[in-house]
């Protein structure tokens, strides 16, 4: 039996008349719904957030502060995910033009390759690179190629605009691409150009003129001979195209990690059309302060929470590209190798899908966009596998040993190659290496009995294996891009596959 005392029960009395006084003043409505639980909203709810409290679903002041700093925080992270392909191109086109690749003058080239000392998402050390950006405020751009070539060019996004040399229009010839800006009306030439209207103002063109024989200064010349750009509004007496060589320059043109990112994307908008970018990612920008024709000036609390977003948005990012939760990730059961380019379509679609993690886990570890890349056929172009563990699935270490078996036959028309990273800045490894990896086509590799090939990769030089040896740096992780040019059909069909790194003891 309960025990109330006289208290009780006169609280309980007290209670029970209010609400039959209450019930008499307010009878029920004539017109009263069957209101299902699942759309109410609890007095108190407890989240991630905090405890979130409502009267009669009234948010109260405290709620609707967490809510705000929380869809701040949400949109920044989100805008640093989606964002990234726009800094990127960003920083790629101010990095290029602080070393004096002006846009619309300007040619930048690695006369001697690539090496660590220039900062490039996973390049390689065995192409020659041209890369340029152009600029279509102003009006039209040409941009002459030389032949032989081949590369995309991309918009301020990131996305596809056109091929140039042997996939392109020009088919390897060479010849005039003329880039008009979204919103020319004038009139335009004729023949003469293989034209290309680009959404927007920035457009950075993007290509290799290949080494053949090892003859580095051939290619180097013959692009020098043939490549210009300059404007429209100077195709009667073109101005002398400044070509730069960037080998062993010391630049970056990799995108903020940390709250700079969000006034690199502030600037990508101000400069581009309003229309130039879908309107969902214009929005989320917007959200986050990020408007065309308004300063980016955040308060002091907003600038704390995108702080935060922006960490949590790089930590994301590494997390897709260091340790992918996608089941299309790995290329085979038993290896520790990935893709690094997931649905092989250069829009990140399948089925109506954009496939954000995709996109972002590509763009943080790469640049240069084309439908080619999902286009492979067996001989041609060159194929791609990413690793950042060892056959353990252990991280690897800088400090210590590894090895590597490439089955014979490796299924290439052309060369592999192997070029290690850094994972912090996803360029190469800074080592005493000027080539930051390998290639089948240094002299001197040596192959096993039955035709294999193990590299081997360490700070020091295994003996007996010098000529087999990448360098790797104490202290510092890397992560490793195994390269098969003019890839054959037993990597396509899965018959063939490289070995793990293998920690030697």
């Amino acid at each position: 039996m309960f025990k109330f005392s006289l208290i009780q029960v006169a609280a309980l009395i007290s209670a029970v008349s209010a609400t039959y006084v209450l019930a008499q003043d307010h009878p029920a409505p004539k017109f009263k719904a069957d209101v299902p639980q699942s759309i109410q909203t609890p007095d108190t709810v407890e989240t991630r957030i905090g405890t979130l409290k409502f009267t009669d679903g009234l948010p109260d002041a405290d709620t609707v502060q967490k809510v705000y700093d929380n869809i701040d925080f949400a949109r920044g992270v989100e805008a640093f995910l989606s964002g990234m392909p726009a800094a990127s191109v960003y920083a790629l086109c101010k990095g290029l033009e602080e070393v004096g690749v002006a846009k619309n003058k300007g040619v930048g080239i690695t006369d001697d390759l690539m090496d660590a000392r220039s900062l490039f998402l996973t390049p390689n050390s065995t192409t020659v690179y041209v890369f340029f950006c152009i600029d279509l405020t102003d009006g039209p751009v040409v941009a002459q190629v030389p032949p032989g070539v081949l590369g995309p060019v991309d918009d301020a996004f990131f996305r596809y605009v056109t091929d140039v040399g042997i996939i392109g229009p020009d088919k390897g010839k060479g010849g005039k691409y003329l880039f008009v800006p979204p919103s020319h009306s004038g009139e335009l030439p004729s023949d003469g150009y293989f034209v290309a209207k680009p959404p927007t103002n920035t457009n950075l063109v993007f290509y290799r003129a290949f080494v053949k024989d090892g003859d580095i200064a051939a290619a180097v010349k013959n692009v020098k001979a043939n490549a210009r750009v300059y404007p429209l509004s100077a195709a009667k007496e073109p101005p002398e195209t400044m070509f730069v060589n960037t080998s062993g320059k010391q630049l970056n043109t990799i995108h903020a990690n940390d709250f700079h990112f969000y006034e690199e994307l502030n600037s990508v908008i101000q400069s581009e059309p309003g229309d130039a970018f879908d309107p969902e990612i214009v929005g989320l920008l917007a959200s986050i302060g990020i408007k065309k024709g308004k300063p980016f000036a955040p308060d002091a609390r907003m600038k704390a929470i995108l702080t935060d977003a922006v960490a949590v948005g790089n930590a994301t990012a590494r997390s897709l590209v260091f340790a992918p939760r996608d089941e299309r990730a790995p290329f085979y059961p038993d290896r520790h190798w990935n893709n690094g380019f997931i649905g092989n379509s250069y829009q990140f679609l399948n089925d109506g899908e954009r496939m954000l993690d995709a996109r972002t886990m590509f763009h943080y570890a790469a640049t240069g966009i084309t439908p080619a890349m999902a286009d492979a056929k067996p001989g041609t172009g060159s194929a791609y596998a990413f690793s950042t563990r060892d056959s353990t699935g252990t991280y690897l270490d800088g400090s210590k040993t590894y090895k590597i078996t490439l089955p014979s036959p490796v299924p290439v028309g052309q060369f592999w190659s192997f070029t290690v990273y850094d994972n912090q800045t996803r360029s190469m490894l800074e080592t005493d290496q000027k080539l930051a990896g390998i290639d089948s086509n240094q002299p001197g590799i040596e192959t096993n009995a039955d035709g294999s090939v193990t590299v081997w990769f360490s700070p020091k030089p295994p003996s007996g294996h010098e000529k087999n040896w990448v360098q790797t740096m104490p202290g510092k992780g890397w992560n490793s891009l195994l390269r098969l040019y003019a890839p054959l059909q037993p990597w396509f069909d899965k018959s063939w596959k490289p070995g793990d790194f293998e920690l030697v003891q």
